[in-house]
This record gives C-alpha cells, sequence and structure tokens, in this order.
C-alpha cells in the first residue's frame, strides 16, 4: 500500500491549461475518487502519477519520497483504462500470465497467481476463452486482473466502468468494492459519474478545469458544498439553483427574497448580517426539500410542467413564479398528477444552502 501527495501539480499542452496547481493527499489504503465531468484534468492526474505524462511543475511524492524522474516500470503501480487494453490473441490464462513473465516469474508461481487472481475475480471458467469471446463484465475483471496480479501498492482506475450498461456498472461497482476490502490496495479512481463517486468513495475530489475544488466525504459534499459547482454536481435530481435578494432589518430578521416566496434567513442569520443589504444571492433547494401541500394550505401555487417515474419515485417539474422547479415525490402520489395541473407546494429548508450569486461561494 501507498501513501500519495501532490502539490502544487501543474500540465500544460500548448495554450491548453490541463492541471492547474492540483494539491491532493490520499491515504494510505484509501480508495479515493477522483469526481469530474469531461476535460476536468482527471485522466492528466492519474497519467501524470503513474509517469505516462511528465507534470511542468510541482511535487509527486510517495510514501514521502519524490517520484520526479521515476520512470513507469519502477513506480510499482497498475493503470486500468477507459479501453480494457486486452491482447485479443491471447486467452483469459495468458492475458493474466503475461505482466508476471515480463517479471521473469517462474512458470509454477505464474500457474498459482494466474488462478488466484482469476478465482478473486470470478473468471475462472474463462481461462480458455479469448477477450471476444468474454461479456463485457468478464472483459472488465480480466482488465482488472492484469493490474492486480503484479500486486502493485497503487491501483489508477480511469473511467472504468464508461463502456459498460447500466446493469453490469452496478455489478462492476460492488465488484471494486469487494475488491478493495480483500485486497486494501490505495486505490485512485476517476469518473465523471456521480452515482459511482459517491458509492464507492470514502473520499471525493471534485476536479474542474484543473484545479480541486473539494475534498471530502460523500456525505458532507452533499451537505457542505462548497460552491454552488459542487452543489450542483452531487444529488439527482440536480439542485434547484434560485435568484434571491438579500433583505436585512425589520422586527423579523433577515429574509431572501425570491421570486415566488420570501425566505426566512434567521436560520443563517449570523452569516447573512456580514453581507450588504441588496446582495444578489442564490438559494439551493434539493428536490427532496419541496413537497406537495393540501389545496387549501400555506403552500406556493405551481404548476406541473412535466411528470417523469422513475420506479418508486416520480420526478415533478414545476413552475412556480416563473421559476423552474424538480421535487422528487413517491411513486403513488406522483401517479395522481399529470403535466398541467396546479399544486402547491411547501419548503422544508433541512438541506437549503445559500451561495453568492457573483462568486458562487457558499454564503451558508
Amino acid at each position: 500500500m501507498a501513501q500519495l501527495r501532490l502539490e502544487a501539480l501543474t500540465k500544460s499542452y500548448g495554450s491548453v491549461h490541463a492541471l492547474r496547481g492540483v494539491d491532493l493527499e490520499v491515504e494510505d489504503g484509501e480508495f479515493f475518487v477522483l469526481f469530474g465531468p469531461s476535460a476536468a484534468g482527471k485522466t492528466t492526474t492519474l497519467r501524470v502519477i503513474a509517469g505516462l505524462e511528465r507534470p511542468d511543475g510541482g511535487t509527486l511524492m510517495v510514501d514521502g519520497h519524490d517520484l520526479a524522474g521515476v520512470p513507469v516500470k519502477r513506480r510499482d503501480m497498475a493503470m486500468v483504462f477507459q479501453s480494457f487494453a486486452l491482447y485479443p490473441h491471447l486467452t483469459t490464462f495468458q492475458n493474466l500470465a503475461y505482466p508476471l513473465k515480463e517479471m521473469k516469474m517462474r512458470r509454477a508461481e505464474i500457474d498459482t497467481r494466474v488462478r488466484e487472481t482469476a478465482e478473486l475475480l470470478r473468471i475462472t471458467h474463462t481461462l480458455e476463452r479469448k477477450p471476444a469471446s468474454l461479456s463485457g463484465g468478464e472483459q472488465q475483471r480480466l482488465a482488472i486482473g492484469r493490474a492486480i496480479i503484479r500486486r502493485p501498492r497503487l491501483f489508477l482506475f480511469d473511467e472504468p466502468l464508461t463502456n459498460l450498461d447500466a446493469k453490469l456498472r452496478h455489478d462492476m461497482r460492488a465488484e471494486f468494492k469487494r475488491l478493495h476490502r480483500e485486497l486494501g490496495t490505495t486505490t485512485i479512481y476517476a469518473t465523471p459519474d456521480q452515482l459511482e463517486a459517491l458509492s464507492i468513495g470514502e473520499r471525493i475530489a471534485v476536479i474542474q478545469h484543473g484545479q480541486i475544488t473539494q475534498v471530502d466525504t460523500p456525505d458532507r459534499l452533499y451537505a457542505r458544498p462548497v460552491d454552488r459547482h459542487v452543489a450542483s454536481l452531487i444529488g439527482d435530481p440536480p439542485i434547484n439553483l434560485v435568484k434571491g435578494t438579500l433583505k436585512l432589518g425589520g422586527n423579523t430578521g433577515p429574509a431572501i427574497e425570491m421570486p415566488f416566496m420570501e425566505l426566512d434567513g434567521n436560520p443563517w442569520r449570523d452569516r447573512l448580517q456580514a453581507l450588504d443589504a441588496g446582495t444578489e444571492l442564490l438559494v439551493g433547494i434539493r428536490p427532496h426539500d419541496l413537497s406537495l401541500v393540501e389545496e387549501n394550505g400555506d403552500g406556493v401555487p405551481a404548476k406541473i410542467e412535466i411528470t417523469e417515474p422513475q420506479g418508486d419515485i416520480t420526478i415533478l417539474d414545476l413552475e412556480a413564479g416563473g421559476v423552474p422547479l424538480r421535487m422528487v415525490v413517491a411513486e403513488a402520489t406522483g401517479a395522481r398528477y399529470t403535466a398541467g395541473d396546479s399544486v402547491r407546494i411547501a419548503l422544508a429548508g433541512a438541506d437549503t444552502r445559500l451561495f453568492l450569486s457573483d462568486s458562487g461561494i457558499m454564503v451558508a
């Protein structure tokens, strides 16, 4: 296992700045996820760690040793790419054995290691078959097997589930967690899929435009995003971001005026009073924090634009005060409504967050 530290890492390709001072620290034995959209810098970060790319600046250290100038083969890392990178003319056994032959391992030990790895990955039944005859899940397990069979100190996974269908992705997420539990190897896993990130990462680094925005546990990323970018990435359906204006003074305390309602600002009183009256804010409302109320209740009037059944839940796309909103209701509740229906909604506010409109930084 290994502890990894990146400090002020930079990398450019001509005028494109892929990494802009990346700072990361991954603990020994941790399953760490690098999460962000396409072209955010995830793959470049992994390739720099693996030694496939040389950084323009910054420091990369493993277990306190600077890896500057250390060639790929001496870094004792294994990387699994988005493409499975299997040898099509070799059987599963031969694909697994190849890295060990490169290490000049004895034939008997190779045979033992291959069969142990195949059993761990549940692909023993494919040992005599070639990749073209394997299912997508079996090919992915074989690609993982080629990485873990050397027993490196660090695993790097670059969007390994992108080419699999939804069912296989679900199965392989569980497989990654099982393998990490059994092997305990330090792992860095890059993905643009928030479900993957939240379900398998012990900690997650959100990366955008070559910079790390926030590093935290899945639950804290959801509950305490540092800015509107992180808030928008974490949560399904995505958070509603509604423009609001800060009002101060009066006997009732601070409030945020939104197009469809006035939000009580007293839960964030101390932080809001540090701002100027009239400050433009974005109110982040989680879809799960909106609820339907009785027709004659005190809720805000809204109109249903679209209903999206999702099995056990239904997503309602609403319009309130000219603002689009999304909310989540139970499937049985959602089945009672159709597009065009008028409803009344209320805001629970448990996970409501406030962001500065200009910078996107979280206020409260």
